[in-house]
């Protein structure tokens, strides 16, 4: 290079030099923002990291301490009654624990395959497996069959914690964890493998898959092939979902996604695979299971009962057969066994055979609770049989009447108990089928109270069509009543004892009602205790409650009453009386004074007791319940006498805005500022004329006595009044809703029935409720 180049380049580097100096490089602005970024989202991850070990240790610490004797246990649930005496556990207590050199190998497999397939690899907790858990819940790539937990925390979860999803908070996933590495730290893999193949529940009451080999194939772990091996192993996901016995369908789609997992985890090939799914899953089953005969004597005698404890723990989100659960419950055993020995035995009442069932229901008024049930009788040494208690395919008859009719017209349109009723020749709007009594006779005008104390049909389902669909069928629905309804539900409503005793609880306890609850409270596997206790809704004012109440007491004391054999001497109680009908094209197969059910339902200030009798097969010759009869009655009648012994016995009190006056020798009841037809006239029913104009009372009027004289009566009848055109007359037209109500409220056969289908009550003369 020459002189003159070098200058050249010289001059350029000097220029270039002067340009940096005249004009410095602006920085990038954008380079320091990203810079920001990162370091912000560093230090955001490291404070994280940093809250969530924190939070992860002091949960941690609170974690319960491991036990083997949690470990190996069999982890059933244990039922309670209210004194806290255990009635029974569910499950198999002679459960088959099988030891590690036991177990076949092609088991394990099948289950690290399915569970767990890094269960060799991690050390309690997979990091690896939540990863990619929360990647196939997103993608879906796995169908959901491996979760973000480790054989290792399923074990934890069965032997320390509830396995209710809302417990599964994130101080329970922390200990899950923590009790998880240090289950891995103190336990080889194969003795960690041999608790949870002996504790998972597989169902029908079995714990470990031992036990469910002998259960379902009648043979050992040991002598079952592959096919059977990997239906064993996909059982403990979801019991009743993979029941190779009721759901032979999903129990095949399991069993075959257990064969794909372990062609996966290489431990088959995939023509093992293939040839295992041809075989049929229910091939092998055990057909008939004995009957166990370690039943406890509790759990015998309070089977239904607890068949209701087990789906309400369910409804609560519990698993009763593998939680490790206490369930205390509401059940007071020695009224239970009251019940049983009533209706399993003659000494109490007389039955006219075995096979006439029973359904009794009784419920604490105060609280909802159900202190006893029975679903049957004769039922032998069944287990979760059908609780015929809480059916509601049977008419309830006139049991309707209170809590459909008259007590929403009380509520609704103030009627007086002496409220004037025509009883008269009836048919159903738009119909030309007629309403009966259960005299086939009609009596004129009648008043509320003396047409309930009759169950009178007619004047019912008038009341009815005054207060409206609409209105009965919201006061229905608040007594926990759910159906569809039509007018002729007024004189019988599709029922069970259950919903009866607590809708009835309501009139006992002034008007609110308590949802009824078998459960008391449940403790989980970590001793935290769930308390369920029914927290009541006001759904009447406390004066309808009474004036009811008021008359209901005489269809149990009055010599017209339908309900006199319920009648139990210097007792304070209401109840009523309910039949159902046949429907008219069968009606002629039975005697004319034949029902399909008869009903009782009564209570006192501390008990609500509703009985049901009838036949499963209400259709075949000689399974009727004669009109006359009073088994019901009886029913009631021995237990309540028996439950009211040692607790105290009170009238209940009158509301301030309710007043009295008699008319006619009947104490009669109504509202403040509420108008209603006069009754006058004396004798027989037939002599009592319905005034032209309604009678009130100011709210000075007060009870003295139970009575007034005939000059108050006379006075307060002159009270002046805008409803006072009011009349029976006009209650007896009804709305455009009612004029096509001809559906049927009851008396379909039974879910066992294999019978003569139930004629709509429609069609049978209008007479499906007598008394």
């Amino acid at each position: 290079m020459d002189i003159n180049e070098n200058s050249r380049l010289s001059r350029v580097a000097k220029r270039r030099e002067e340009e940096s100096r005249n004009n410095p490089r602006k920085p990038n602005k954008n380079s320091g923002l990203v810079k920001k970024i990162i370091l912000g989202a560093l230090t955001a991850l490291l404070a994280l990291f940093v809250i969530g070990a924190t939070v992860f240790f002091v949960y941690a610490k609170n974690a319960p301490e491991l036990s083997e004797n949690k470990l190996t246990s069999a982890g059933n649930s244990v039922i309670y009654d209210a004194n806290g005496d255990k009635i029974t556990s569910l499950g198999n207590e002679n459960r088959t624990y099988i030891k590690t050199e036991d177990i076949p190998q092609q088991l394990k497999d099948a289950v690290v395959s399915i569970e767990d397939r890094r269960f060799y690899k991690h050390h309690g907790v997979d990091p690896v497996r939540i990863v990619s858990a929360v990647l196939s819940n997103v993608t879906g790539s796995s169908a959901g069959l491996q979760g973000g937990s480790t054989l290792d925390q399923q074990l934890i979860k069965l032997s320390f914690f509830s396995t209710k999803k809302s417990d599964q908070t994130l101080k329970r996933k922390s200990q899950e964890a923590w009790l998880a590495m240090q289950l891995d730290k103190e336990y080889s893999k194969e003795q960690i493998l041999t608790f949870y193949i002996n504790k998972v529940f597989m169902g029908y009451g079995t714990y470990g898959m031992e036990t469910a080999a002998k259960y379902y194939y009648g043979k050992s772990l040991k002598n079952l092939d592959l096919a059977q091996t990997a239906m064993i192993a996909g059982i403990p996901n979801a019991p009743s979902t993979y029941n190779p016995y009721s759901s032979p369908k999903l129990a095949t789609q399991r069993r075959n996604d257990v064969l794909d997992a372990m062609v996966a985890n290489k431990k088959i090939s995939q023509a093992q695979a293939n040839e295992a799914k041809q075989e049929d899953v229910t091939d092998g089953l055990v057909q008939t299971h004995e009957q166990e005969s370690t039943t406890s004597q509790k759990a015998k005698i309070s089977d239904s009962y607890l068949k209701e404890v087990i789906a309400e723990a369910k409804e609560k989100g519990y698993d009763p057969y593998s939680g490790n659960l206490k369930i205390y419950t509401n059940l007071d055993m020695d009224a239970q066994k009251k019940l049983y020995n009533i209706v399993n035995t003659d000494y109490y009442v007389d039955f006219p055979n075995d096979t006439m069932q029973v359904a009794t229901t009784v419920v604490d008024p105060n609280n909802g609770k159900v202190i006893a049930q029975i679903g049957g009788r004769k039922t032998g040494d069944v287990t979760y049989g059908l609780n015929r208690a809480v059916q509601t395919d049977r008419s309830s008859g006139s049991t309707a009447k209170p809590v459909m009719d008259y007590a929403p017209a009380i509520e609704y349109l103030d009627w007086a108990t002496y409220h004037a009723l025509k009883d008269t020749k009836f048919y159903y709007p738009g119909t030309s089928t007629q309403l009966h009594n259960i005299d086939n006779r009609y009596k004129g005008t009648v008043t509320m109270r003396q047409a309930l104390i009759e169950s009178r049909n007619v004047p019912a389902i008038k009341t009815l069509q005054a207060v409206g669909m609409t209105k009965a069928k919201s006061f229905l629905s608040n007594l926990g009543y759910d159906t569809k309804l039509s007018l002729q539900n007024g004189i019988g409503l599709p029922a069970s004892t259950l919903q009866n005793a607590a809708a009835y609880a309501a009139f006992a306890n002034g008007g609110t009602y308590y949802e009824p609850t078998y459960i008391d409270k449940i403790e989980t596997a970590d001793g935290q205790v769930n308390d369920y206790s029914s927290s009541g809704k006001r759904v009447m004012q406390s004066s309808t409650a009474y004036m009811i109440t008021d008359m209901l007491k005489q269809v149990i004391t009055s010599s017209n009453g339908s309900g006199t054999a319920a009648n139990i001497s210097g007792l304070y109680q209401a109840g009523k009386t309910g039949t159902s009908d046949y429907p008219s094209d069968v009606s002629g197969q039975f005697p004319s004074d034949a029902s399909m059910d008869s009903w009782f339902d009564g209570y006192t200030k501390h008990y609500s007791i509703s009985v049901w009798v009838g036949y499963d097969h209400q259709y075949e010759p000689g399974n009727y319940v004669p009109n006359n009869s009073t088994l019901a009655q009886q029913i009631y009648k021995v237990l309540m006498t028996y439950l009211s012994q040692g607790v105290s016995n009170t009238d209940w009190t009158k509301p301030s805005n309710v007043y009295s006056r008699t008319i006619n020798g009947q104490r009669e009841l109504y509202l403040a500022g509420s108008a209603a037809p006069t009754i006058t006239g004396k004798g027989s029913s037939s002599g009592i004329n319905e005034s032209s104009s309604s009678s009130s009372s100011s709210s000075s009027d007060k009870e003295s006595s139970g009575s007034t004289s005939s000059s108050d009566e006379k006075s307060s009848g002159s009270d002046s009044n805008s409803n006072a055109s009011e009349s029976s007359t006009s209650t007896a037209s009804s709305t455009s809703t009612n004029s096509s109500a001809t559906t049927t409220t009851g008396g379909n056969n039974n879910t066992q029935s294999n019978n003569t289908p139930a004629t709509p009550a429609g069609n049978n003369g209008g007479n499906q409720a007598g008394h």
